[in-house]
């Protein structure tokens, strides 16, 4: 018995206890493309709400796209 043992945040992670966490899911490497005019929808302009703050999705006179916060 090793009479100095080595706390676990010191051990080699090979020599920590395996715990059961599962396993996290695959991560989907596909990128879903929505079209602007399903996301327009006939409109020039949309809000979007993205995490409290809200943005606007704008359709210029020339057919590009602006979002601004």
């Amino acid at each position: 018995m090793n009479p100095h043992p080595i706390p676990d945040s010191a051990a080699p992670a090979s020599d920590l206890p395996s715990r059961d966490v599962p396993a996290s899911p695959p991560v989907s490497v596909v990128t879903e493309r929505l079209s602007s005019t399903a996301l327009l929808r006939g409109r020039r302009e949309i809000e979007i709400d993205h995490e409290g703050a809200v943005y606007r999705l704008r359709l210029t006179a020339l057919g590009k796209l602006i979002l601004t916060k």
